[in-house]
């Protein structure tokens, strides 16, 4: 959806704020580093001593408070906090006139999500969560060279990861962050059922609960628009894996890890295997920040790549399995 509401920052540079001073708001500034036209501004953290050496680290005016962080001048917020406050700060900064760019979960549930969008629609202002897969130049790469020599309708999707050994003090174990496999690993999977496979019709869910009353493996069986994906997320079992898309005419496999792509072996029917090896520079995350500016650059306020529908497919996944295993977090 393309709205010519915001003028392109006087430059051409995006001004970029962060709320969240951890580790994935590090690989962000540092992937920021190779996004042409943009640099941070200002940033914001509930803890002075970290975000003092955030930016002593990557730069950026320190903010007193959240408020201050949202008049800093900034175009654009990159929400890098634990999941349970993503969708305070994503409203306040869309109500400031900010474009965002939310981590992934973009909420804790659908409800939280509709909420979100509602309000990025009525300010005309970019939303995006932040699902860095599709970026990548390995899966571009992957659906260009599909779309060209294809291996036909893809009919099963198959995926997933985990990882032990998560500290005990790590917000996915936090029930009061909203934390969990689901939420924190799941929604990777999710996106790749949605993207090759369309909408969720039905989702069977298998899984167990740990002692902090989060989601600590979950397996998932689900029924799409254009097929079935296998799914599994878990915190307590080591399985990093890859990933495997079945069609009529051949199979693709994205070696692992799937979520940070390089590497892709796609097997036709007759005999035919093409090897893709697209390796990525900044950590990865530095692709989805260049798409976001370009998109509010051009005035749009939705990615044709991670539009807003994906979003809602996924998290509606993650709501159905987590009523399969009767997890509710505060308020819902």
């Amino acid at each position: 959806m393309t709205i010519a509401t915001q003028e392109t920052p006087a430059g051409g540079t995006i001004r970029w704020g962060i709320v969240g001073t951890g580790r994935i708001a590090r690989r962000f500034a540092q992937g920021l580093t190779h996004v042409p036209q943009a640099s941070l501004s200002a940033l914001w953290s509930r803890r002075a001593e970290p975000a003092m050496a955030f930016a002593a680290e990557f730069g950026g005016d320190v903010c007193a408070s959240f408020d201050a962080l949202l008049a800093s001048g900034i175009d654009a917020l990159y929400i890098a906090t634990v999941q349970d406050s993503h969708a305070d700060y994503a409203i306040a900064a869309l109500k400031a006139g900010l474009h965002v760019l939310c981590e992934k979960p973009a909420t804790i549930n659908k409800p939280q999500l509709e909420r979100v969008l509602e309000v990025a629609r009525a300010e005309q202002r970019l939303f995006m969560e932040a699902m860095k897969p599709p970026f990548y130049p390995l899966y571009r790469k992957l659906r260009a060279h599909l779309d060209a020599e294809p291996i036909g309708e893809v009919g099963l999707v198959r995926a997933g990861c985990s990882v032990p050994g998560v500290p005990d003090d790590h917000p996915s174990l936090s029930f009061e962050h909203a934390g969990g496999a689901l939420l924190d690993i799941g929604v990777y999977e999710m996106f790749l059922a949605v993207d090759w496979l369309g909408a969720p019709r039905e989702v069977q869910t298998l899984g167990r609960l740990g002692s902090t009353g989060v989601d600590m493996f979950a397996s998932l069986n689900s029924q799409h628009e254009r097929g079935i994906s296998q799914l599994f997320c878990g915190l307590d079992l080591h399985g990093k894996g890859d990933a495997l898309l079945m069609a009529t005419s051949g199979h693709v496999t994205i070696h692992e890890p799937w979520w940070n792509p390089s590497r892709a072996t796609i097997r036709y029917g007759d005999g035919r295997v093409v090897e893709l090896d697209e390796p990525f520079e900044g950590g990865g995350l530095n692709y989805e920040t260049a798409h976001f500016c370009e998109l509010i650059r051009a005035g749009q306020i939705e990615s044709p790549l991670m539009p807003h529908s994906k979003s809602l497919q996924m998290i509606e996944m993650a709501d159905a399995a987590r009523a399969a295993l009767g997890l509710k977090f505060a308020g819902e």
